[in-house]
């Protein structure tokens, strides 16, 4: 997720300060993925290092409120345009765990996938239990955070998809062992 990216796309709505950045960001995106504050000012200084950001002084109460530049601009016009790059694909730690589970003897794979499907389907009706308690006549704030739940929602029905094929996977393999291994 581009932080860099995020501040700036708020950045050119007004003019704000770090704490004012976090709050808007969480509730455009539901607070879906919450920010630490550090990390917020942290990125706004490697901003204005880059010449995207500048400092505009402070609101009266001591913060430092920060504006986007014509570069700034530039760059989050240029973010906007272009695609997400899917070449490398995140880290999956759920893979991760479930790859290590299969090679590792002693280790009971069909728990593990039991174990995070029961938290994958928990987080399915979460989330859909968030999207129907937005109300139906929308503002542009419900339709982001509706685009957000949407999203969430169909990653937590992939994975409890992708458990079902890694169960049958195992399945799968237990067979082709009993196979060739004929007591």
């Amino acid at each position: 997720m581009s932080i860099r990216h995020s501040l700036l796309a708020l950045l050119q709505d007004q003019p704000r300060y770090g704490y004012e950045l976090r709050v808007e960001f969480e509730e455009r995106t539901g607070a879906a993925w919450p920010l630490n504050i550090g990390q917020v000012y942290t990125t706004l200084e490697r901003l204005e290092r880059d010449g995207l950001v500048s400092k505009d002084g402070d609101d009266g109460g001591g913060h430092v409120v920060y504006s986007i530049t014509d570069a700034g601009l530039a760059e989050v016009g240029a973010w906007f345009e272009g695609a997400v790059d899917r070449g490398s694909p995140p880290r999956n730690e759920i893979a991760i765990k479930l790859a290590l589970a299969v090679t590792l003897p002693g280790v009971d794979a069909s728990a593990v996938i039991q174990a995070q499907r029961d938290v994958s389907v928990r987080a399915l009706q979460e989330h859909t239990q968030a999207r129907k308690a937005v109300p139906a006549n929308q503002r542009s704030a419900d339709t982001a955070l509706l685009l957000v739940l949407d999203s969430l929602i169909f990653q937590a029905e992939a994975e409890v998809r992708w458990l079902d094929l890694c169960e049958a996977r195992m399945v799968q393999a237990q067979a082709k062992a009993g196979e060739a291994n004929p007591a």
